[in-house]
């Protein structure tokens, strides 16, 4: 009888035990899909109390104006995340269609026709990258960064390292213009965020996405053709890539060939910060974006307490530091 009960008294610990293992693991695992929302709001509120200027209107729209461009990115970059892959060329990307668009103005050539083959070299780039990645079996890391270099080395030659300015007051509308009392950047960064989580949540390259990055074998023997999708969404942040270039030269009102250089890095890191899993399988298009305001808060909320930018990057990389922690244990604890 007195083991009996010792028996029982040691199951219901063991029981206990595993329930609050359970419970934590739940928590963490809600945490690292809700972590770029709740920092930004914990931001956001650290910064309104220490400065004055933070809330005011003026702030508010510059912030999301300075995160259009990243949000654009961010939203493609997401796709390819979730698969299994990354894409360090988007930088190049954005440089150089950027500089075509406005040497195509510049010639004489209609606005539309510039932004069209803009967004033809994104696609054209993008696809080349998902050619090497799915079908050539290049590490989409060493794949993506030769494309990066090619891109970046393209863009200086076109421009022979000098800007390209004058551009027509109907372009730079796409940058620097407002629809009512919104910058027209925020609009555009807005649509293109909505196109996507609509694609990602309710669409076949959303599904697929989330297939390839959970088990790219399992997707393929299961019928996906995990190779064309794979080219799909590479093909995609291409394309979403020569918007992002189109709106910064518009911001700009000039091609810039060193326009692009390193924000590839702080688009990876607003997808990771947004709760996108590294190993693919896990993400949102949401979440992502938050990730990307939160950085431009954190460097918008650091300038106005004037702290030198030279230690400002200190922040994102603890941030980004945190956020693969999260995924870390995430994935552990699914295993």
């Amino acid at each position: 009888m007195h083991s009996e009960t010792t028996t029982t008294v040691e199951t219901e610990r063991r029981g206990a035990s595993l329930s609050g293992v359970e419970r934590r693991e739940k928590v963490l695992g809600l945490l690292s899909k809700t972590q770029s929302v709740v920092g930004l709001v914990l931001v956001c509120a650290i910064f309104a109390l220490l400065s004055d200027a933070f809330l005011t209107e003026y702030n508010l729209l510059n912030i999301l104006r300075q995160s259009a461009v990243t949000a654009i990115l961010a939203a493609g970059m997401t796709f390819v995340i979730i698969s299994g892959g990354i894409d360090l060329s988007v930088g190049s990307v954005v440089a150089l269609t950027g500089v075509v668009a406005a040497g195509l103005m510049k010639d004489g050539s209609p606005v539309w026709i510039a932004i069209l083959v803009a967004l033809a070299i994104g696609l054209a780039f993008g696809a080349v990258n998902g050619v090497a990645v799915a079908v050539f079996k290049i590490p989409a890391f060493i794949a993506t960064l030769g494309t990066l270099t090619i891109g970046s080395s393209l863009a200086l030659a076109y421009t022979q390292g000098l800007p390209i300015s004058g551009l027509p007051p109907e372009f730079t509308y796409l940058g620097q213009g407002f629809v009512g009392p919104i910058p027209t950047p925020v609009v555009i960064a807005f649509l293109v965020v909505a196109l996507c989580a609509l694609l990602l949540g309710r669409t076949l390259i959303g599904r697929y996405a989330f297939a390839i990055g959970g088990n790219e074998k399992a997707s393929f023997l299961s019928g996906v053709r995990t190779t064309r999708w794979k080219i799909i969404m590479y093909a995609l942040l291409g394309v979403l890539g020569g918007v992002a270039g189109v709106v910064l030269t518009a911001r700009q009102n000039s091609g810039q060939p060193t326009a692009g250089a390193g924000i590839e890095l702080i688009v990876i890191a607003a997808v990771v910060i947004g709760g996108t899993s590294l190993s693919g399988g896990r993400g949102s298009v949401w979440g992502s974006i938050a990730g990307a305001l939160l950085i431009t808060v954190i460097n918008n909320g650091l300038n106005l307490l004037n702290v030198s930018p030279y230690f400002q990057g200190m922040f994102v990389g603890g941030l980004i530091l945190l956020a693969v922690g999260l995924d870390w244990r995430n994935r552990k604890s699914n295993e």
